[in-house]
């Protein structure tokens, strides 16, 4: 446990050398990037991101903004005894460790982010924008719904975790299709969505039981960050039109549901002209859902160690 930002956070640690810091997003883990990471020569920690697993979880729902989950990288980085790191981040941890870089480029020796592309701030709040374009369906507005999203995974947590985790990976019919973001209001998220009899190789029912713990607490904290999307809009406003200037990486699934949302398509394209330092092209995993480090995990070790290494001289 580490005293970070005003509050506790829980972190698992592995290896000696420049620290790399691995951030989760909801919900998922690290578990095949420690082990190469550190024999390759690096200090690998991942915390339980505030609301998560053994962390402190707030209730103020206003505790969850890109500031304070900033905050406490920031703060997790200088309490581990250092001054700079490499921030790798996944789903939410994406947009964390973007605007890490983004707003703090002094301590991020290198950026990479899997799923959830570099930010680029809108014109529009993008609840309000969602909410607009697909009358309250998009996932995001039906997470913002205060206890809405809690009654549904609560009901059932390992279910819940078990449908969400298969149904957006590259192994479900139908991935990758921006229609998977939507919901019905009434019948909840995942009240369609294919819960297998067996679960994919990359997933175990031992992962499923840790993960199903880690949430026992409920899930009102990791849905907390979504009730943030539109403060954390207003709160970015002065960085406008600013980019990441740290050496980057991005990399994603062909059949991740995200890459797919409205507009995502087009920034990708554009990205190797939008960002002077992403080290190479986005890389692209064939047959790769949302899960990437989880799905893919040798080819995603590949590329960060050999981003890392690069970098680290």
């Amino acid at each position: 446990m580490i005293d970070v930002n005003g509050i506790q956070l829980h972190i698992a640690e592995q290896g000696e050398g420049p620290l790399v810091v691995l951030l989760h997003g909801f919900p998922e883990s690290w578990r095949h990037q420690f082990g190469p990471l550190a024999e390759a020569g690096f200090r690998v920690v991942a915390p339980d991101q505030r609301g998560y697993g053994g962390s402190d979880r707030p209730e103020d729902v206003a505790a969850y903004s890109i500031l304070h989950l900033v905050g406490d990288v920031v703060g997790l980085i200088h309490a581990l005894g250092e001054e700079r790191a490499f921030v790798v981040g996944h789903d939410w941890g994406a947009p964390v460790a973007w605007h890490t870089a983004l707003l703090r480029p002094d301590v991020v020796r290198g950026v990479a982010g899997l799923s959830v592309p570099p930010p680029f701030r809108g014109s529009r709040p993008p609840l309000q924008a969602m909410q607009e374009r697909f009358e309250g369906r998009f996932y995001w507005n039906y997470f913002n719904r205060p206890g809405a999203a809690e009654a549904e995974f609560d009901a059932d947590p390992r279910t819940a975790l078990r449908k969400l985790l298969y149904s957006t990976s590259g192994d479900a019919p139908g991935a990758g299709r921006p229609e998977q973001a939507l919901v019905d209001p009434e019948r909840g998220w995942l009240a369609d969505a294919p819960n297998p009899e067996v679960l994919p190789a990359w997933l175990t029912e031992g992962d499923l039981d840790l993960l199903t713990e880690s949430f026992e607490p409920g899930f009102t904290g990791a849905l907390n960050w979504y009730r943030n999307l539109d403060r954390n809009w207003e709160l970015t406003a002065p960085w406008q039109g600013t980019v990441v200037s740290p050496p980057a990486l991005y990399m994603y699934g062909d059949r991740d549901l995200v890459p797919a949302f409205p507009g995502t398509p087009e920034l990708i394209e554009r990205l190797p002209d939008l960002m002077p330092n992403l080290r190479r092209k986005p890389l692209v995993l064939p047959g790769c859902g949302h899960w990437t480090q989880q799905e893919r995990p040798a080819e995603v070790n590949e590329a960060l160690i050999g981003f890392l290494t690069e970098l680290r001289g």
